[in-house]
């Protein structure tokens, strides 16, 4: 993709997430106790029984807080099961297993003209969780960048996306558009583990991959439709959209909006169908 006012720095891999909160309770006790042992020593033996003070005793444990419930998934895969990463390698050479699937669902030319071929799993997870959100970095796409420089048409108040940029775009539209969505969905649900321990890994553990792929595609989905070639500020070296409401869009649905009226409405339309078989693949969902 080309330089636009979403990238940003986010980074692909988020570090390991741990809890210091009990560590911090444990260490609070152990003091506790201790001061409370040395002002026992401190007092010296009592003179008579009747002249012994206890101690005050000390507070009751606190009760551990139970850890917030998982949310519920809402579109289940069988990937989740523990046999189904069995037959798979692991996510850390995962690379030549996706290749290989790529390029016999899409051709090897078509992979090797637009495909990153190194660390694709952790490249899709991070596009697709970055994409709902407001900067989508361009260096964790699983894309190489689009070739050209991004085109306007006019200047000052009449700068506006032009009308020759949405080619730029023409044949990532294509191959999205040839894509066999039952067999995308079929390689998806057999690689699933893999794409599962990349997003726990990003800094979600016990969240389901595949609910946040599905709330990625109907963000985009429900990207507005400008009938018109959506006029743009350029205030330093990047454009933006100059109506609030387009700029303030997500990542994912800025970018639809960018590559033009007509291949965002082929891009909808193979979406959508990507979300049926999803969503026969995992049973229809769960009840809302």
């Amino acid at each position: 993709m080309d330089e636009w006012s979403e990238h940003g720095d986010r980074p692909l891999l988020r570090p390991e997430e741990r809890s210091y909160l009990w560590p911090a309770v444990a260490l609070v006790a152990a003091l506790v106790l201790a001061g409370i042992g040395v002002w026992y020593l401190r007092q010296g033996a009592p003179e008579t029984p009747a002249q012994v003070k206890a101690p005050p005793s000390p507070p009751p444990p606190m009760a551990e807080t139970a850890p917030p419930p998982k949310p519920a998934i809402r579109f289940p895969l069988p990937g989740l099961e523990p046999e189904a990463a069995k037959s798979l390698p692991t996510l850390e050479n995962s690379d030549s297993q996706l290749r290989q699937w790529l390029a016999e669902l899409i051709g090897e030319k078509a992979f090797a003209d637009l495909f990153v071929a190194e660390g694709i799993v952790r490249r899709i997870v991070a596009t697709v969780d970055n994409l709902p959100r407001e900067k989508a970095p361009r260096r964790t796409f699983p894309l190489d960048p689009v070739k050209g420089a991004f085109a306007s048409s006019g200047s000052g108040e009449t700068l506006m996306v032009g009308p020759a940029n949405s080619a730029r775009y023409a044949a990532h539209v294509r191959v999205m558009e040839a894509l066999d969505a039952r067999a995308l969905v079929r390689i998806y649900v057999r690689a699933y583990p893999l794409f599962q321990r990349a997003y726990e890994e990003l800094g979600f553990p016990g969240r389901h991959f595949n609910d946040r792929l599905m709330e990625a595609i109907d963000d985009l989905l429900a990207a507005p439709e400008p009938k018109d070639p959506p006029k743009l500020l350029r205030p330093k070296v990047l454009y933006e959209y100059a109506d609030p409401d387009l700029e303030t869009r997500s990542a994912g649905q800025k970018i639809l909006i960018r590559i033009g009226a007509g291949n965002a409405a082929r891009v909808k339309k193979k979406l959508a169908e990507i979300r049926r078989e999803l969503l026969a693949a995992s049973g229809g969902g769960a009840a809302r």
